[in-house]
């Protein structure tokens, strides 16, 4: 039998991932009592997804109206639930694009600032572990060490900013294992050595090194996913 948590998670999870493919499309007035007839739950628990999917952006209670669902500019992006809804949409690549992007302004900066301190180390470990996981072929542990390597390489730059990003990049990385059209969700060692240079440079210490490592990281990947995009 399901509980209270799974049934919430079941209709937030719907729902959301609805609005995201534009099923439920942008002013549409979702209605409490239809969704609990359909999932057949509680009144309180279409609440309490119809409160998180607000707090997301994804809709807005109004008066005389009732729950409207709002456009792609209400979203909060950055959220890792709306990455992880929107990587299971029609535009996986354009979000994966848009976030690269962003990441190509932030990880360059972390890299400098990440050189040399003590967290250094750390993210050379986990270009170690994903390099070992290319030879074993091993792309679980691959991604996990990816994981781990952004994780370290945003949380060891000190800035509390770049620190919380951690999340988002986890949560977009982890978008990248369902993706069956994407040819670069697996491991390859050009990657991983690309993230070996980064680790290599914050270890020795020279921020301008891994600054430049960092973005030659994130660019190649960028340009990669643009050309594994589909044609309009």
């Amino acid at each position: 039998m399901a509980t209270a948590r799974g049934l919430h998670a079941q209709v937030l999870d719907t729902l959301g991932q609805r609005i995201v493919d534009g099923s439920l499309a942008t002013g549409a007035v979702v209605r409490p009592e239809a969704v609990a007839d359909e999932f057949g739950v509680s009144r309180s628990v279409v609440r309490e997804a119809l409160r998180v999917l607000q707090s997301l952006g994804l809709v807005e209670p109004r008066q005389r109206v009732g729950t409207q669902v709002l456009g792609i500019t209400s979203w909060e992006l950055l959220a890792p639930t709306v990455i992880r809804w929107r990587g299971a949409s029609p535009s996986y690549f354009v979000q994966q694009r848009e976030l690269l992007e962003l990441r190509l302004g932030v990880e360059p900066v972390a890299a400098s600032l990440t050189a040399g301190s003590s967290g250094a180390r750390a993210v050379l470990h986990a270009a170690t572990d994903m390099s070992d996981a290319c030879a074993r072929e091993d792309s679980r542990a691959y991604l996990e060490a990816d994981v781990r390597f952004h994780r370290a390489l945003l949380t060891a730059s000190g800035n509390a900013v770049f620190a919380h990003f951690a999340g988002t990049v986890e949560a977009l990385l982890r978008t990248r294992t369902s993706e069956s059209r994407d040819t670069i969700t697996r491991w390859t060692r050009d990657a991983a050595a690309r993230h070996l240079a980064v680790g290599r440079a914050l270890v020795d210490g020279d921020a301008a090194a891994a600054s430049a490592a960092a973005g030659e990281l994130v660019r190649v990947t960028r340009d990669e996913f643009i050309a594994e995009a589909p044609s309009a």
